[in-house]
């Protein structure tokens, strides 16, 4: 059989076989009248020739080309089928493309969810070190660059109104208003046991006319890059609240004052039913403030009583204020535990010889020397703290490796790890906390990993995308606090209960929009989600540690009031 070399050969060579009479119905060598024919039309696809031959049992009469038919391309074979019973070659021909085609999309559909999935795992599991170097961001730590610390310091130069670079532009539908009067309540119905080995990031900076008589940090700037260049991509100025506010979340109760009691109380609430123990508030000195706030010690004794009436503690996270030292940070903790250390809602910790000690987080501690720390907390100090009524224990922010050791010569009782995104610093890398354990159980530290349900900025740092950590409906949340609980850590930390900026709260927040603004919410959760995802992972480390601290032999399963 002779076949013209076009694209459909193999399925030309197949039709012209297929269309022979089965043996049993091959006709006689011919010697009579003329068989009868019936005529069949193969058409060769993009105008291209058909086949010809002649077929066996067809008394010899051959199949005509598309090119030589008399008859508008006509096929002739005597003996041949009823040509209306059999499918045409293009009918077959699109039956089977049409099955490759739906092979061939769904192959790629799977394909596709399969990418998606493996760079949703990679987004929420990152590790130390990307393949070109350190992770993005590292340098807006202050001991690489001193001009900005990267969560407490910011630049307020510009004051400017401004567009988000998250905002989406030109929305039709009418703004959404959140009522800020109610709050969610999980699990009303029943006190949940506090974990005091728990602890939560508070922040207490913020303010509204109706209370501070403007707003503040709502009202966050823009900070700018260090590269001019990259600056001028993104938008300037401050946000304008209380619809455009710094965080990519809105909250529950609004843009709040942290100086309304009602707020304040529904704080320790949402706290006592998430069963944290222990709230670590941002702390100045008194008249000292971030750049972007005002003075807050004067909220602590409020702070304080609404913490009592839920049996909460508070301890104190130390923020790197001006002219931080040896010698103003021995005038501090003086200054603390005169003022409040008599309250009943003063934190204390039962170490493994007894004592009841306060505690304090040291926020960017790695930026004073360790010769300086070495005065305050060794006893052979020049400011020594040691064995005095203001001993304490002191708990020192790990971002680099090598910092492990300056904490140790610098006198210091434990390690934190505050970042909430995972591959950022050393510290914040989930798989270097066994390893940080081990370190601190050599030289007998306490090791306090810090957790938190993601990480976004980028309403006040546009260019700092990189470091963004995706919540995924609390997955993130809950791997993080898994790694810690597999550390058998001291206590868990969790960054944070409202750090809106940064995107790292547990608090409550709800949807909201506006002409040019969409916020991120909890969907399809709850606003509680993050608080009810706390209170079940608090019951599960409350069990664990009481466990492995019998292995340990910690003296302490409840902290001293």
């Amino acid at each position: 059989m002779h076949l013209h070399p076009f694209p459909s050969l193999t399925l030309q060579r197949d039709l012209c076989r297929k269309t022979r009479a089965p043996p049993t119905q091959r006709a006689p060598p011919h010697s009579g009248p003329a068989p009868r024919v019936f005529q069949y039309t193969v058409r060769a696809p993009f105008g291209r020739r058909g086949c010809s031959g002649s077929l066996p049992g067809s008394s010899g009469l051959p199949l005509l080309s598309a090119s030589t038919s008399p008859l508008a391309d006509p096929l002739l074979v005597s003996g041949f089928p009823d040509p209306a019973k059999h499918l045409p070659f293009w009918s077959l021909k699109d039956d089977i493309m049409a099955k490759f085609r739906r092979r061939t999309c769904f192959i790629l559909s799977l394909f596709i969810l399969f990418i998606f999935s493996l760079m949703m795992g990679l987004k929420m599991l990152r590790p130390n070190k990307a393949a070109f170097g350190d992770p993005f961001g590292l340098d807006l730590l202050p001991e690489i660059r001193q001009q900005t610390h990267l969560t407490k310091v910011f630049d307020s130069q510009k004051s400017d109104k401004i567009s988000s670079e998250t905002n989406i532009k030109n929305l039709k539908s009418e703004e959404i208003t959140v009522k800020a009067s109610v709050a969610s309540e999980p699990h009303p119905e029943e006190p949940p046991p506090l974990n005091y080995y728990l602890h939560v990031f508070y922040y207490s900076w913020y303010g509204n006319p109706q209370f501070d008589g403007k707003y503040i940090h709502w009202n966050h700037p823009v900070l700018s890059h260090w590269d001019p260049q990259i600056t001028k991509k993104y938008p300037k100025g401050k946000h304008n609240p209380p619809d455009d506010i710094g965080s990519r979340f809105y909250p529950e109760l609004g843009s709040y004052s942290s100086r309304d009691p009602s707020v304040i109380e529904t704080h320790m609430k949402q706290m006592y039913s998430a069963s944290i123990g222990v709230l670590a508030l941002s702390w100045y000195p008194p008249d000292l403030n971030d750049e972007n706030g005002e003075p807050t010690d004067n909220l602590v004794p409020t702070i304080l009583d609404k913490a009592h009436k839920y049996n909460l503690k508070v301890t104190f996270h130390i923020e790197p204020y001006k002219n931080r030292d040896d010698k103003t940070m021995y005038q501090n903790v003086k200054y603390i535990i005169d003022k409040y250390g008599n309250h009943p809602a003063f934190y204390r910790y039962k170490t493994k010889n007894g004592n009841a000690l306060p505690m304090f987080y040291v926020y960017d501690s790695y930026i004073t020397a360790s010769q300086k720390w070495a005065n305050l907390l060794t006893s052979s100090g020049s400011q020594s703290i040691r064995n005095s009524p203001y001993d304490a224990l002191f708990i020192a922010l790990l971002v680099d490796k090598k910092h492990r050791y300056r904490i140790l010569r610098g006198g210091f009782d434990g390690i934190y790890t505050y970042f909430a995104t995972n591959g950022f610093t050393y510290g914040s890398s989930y798989e270097n906390w066994a390893k940080i354990k081990y370190f601190c159980d050599q030289f007998d530290l306490m090791f306090i990993p810090s957790v938190g349900p993601g990480y976004i900025d980028t309403s006040i740092r546009p260019w700092n995308s990189h470091n963004t950590r995706n919540r995924i409906n609390g997955k993130y949340y809950e791997t993080a606090l898994s790694a810690a609980l597999q550390a058998h850590p001291s206590i868990i930390s969790i960054t944070s209960f409202n750090e809106w900026h940064e995107g790292t709260q547990i608090e409550s927040a709800v949807p909201k929009r506006t002409s040019n603004i969409v916020y991120l919410d909890y969907r399809p959760h709850k606003p509680s989600l993050y608080l009810e995802l706390t209170r079940k992972w608090s019951e599960k480390y409350r069990k664990e540690r009481a466990i492995y601290a019998l292995g340990h032999q910690e003296l302490s399963t409840q902290p001293v009031s």
